[in-house]
């Protein structure tokens, strides 16, 4: 189920949706492969299957969150082998929820194990700017 809220206390937005299945861990699942005869790393197949199946679960969002994000995750594996790695789930939303991960200024990750039900519960609020812009300097004119 995905919800759309306002944050009561701010009157930020906040999403919160669940996502099924288990993440490829980006550090773990990157083969080296050569693009017209150069060396590349490339997401695994289990991981670009993920982005896959992600996305297709994943609200999409129409205007997308601005400014500075915070990212709650509670990933849960079916197994206690894999390493918590949030970085697959924050790239897999970029264009859908927000621009770009590094809109992320905070999170708070927590590893999970259901093996019946591996999932990702995920909840993005929009946070006050942690810090704010540089203001661009005034342009000279040409006689000065």
């Amino acid at each position: 189920m995905n919800i759309l809220t306002d944050n009561m206390s701010t009157n930020l937005p906040i999403v919160s949706f669940i996502v099924c299945g288990e993440p490829a861990s980006k550090a773990n699942s990157r083969k080296l492969v050569h693009l017209n005869g150069r060396p590349a790393f490339i997401k695994s197949a289990k991981a670009r299957s993920y982005v896959k199946d992600f996305q297709w679960q994943c609200p999409k969002l129409d205007p997308l969150l601005s400014g500075d994000l915070a990212v709650h995750l509670r990933i849960f594996y079916a197994s206690r082998r894999p390493d918590l790695d949030e970085s697959v789930i924050l790239d897999a939303m970029q264009g859908l929820i927000y621009e770009n991960d590094r809109q992320v200024k905070e999170r708070h990750i927590y590893w999970g194990l259901d093996a019946e039900r591996p999932r990702s519960e995920i909840t993005i609020e929009q946070m006050d700017e942690v810090a704010p812009k540089k203001k661009a300097p005034p342009k000279r004119s040409k006689g000065e």
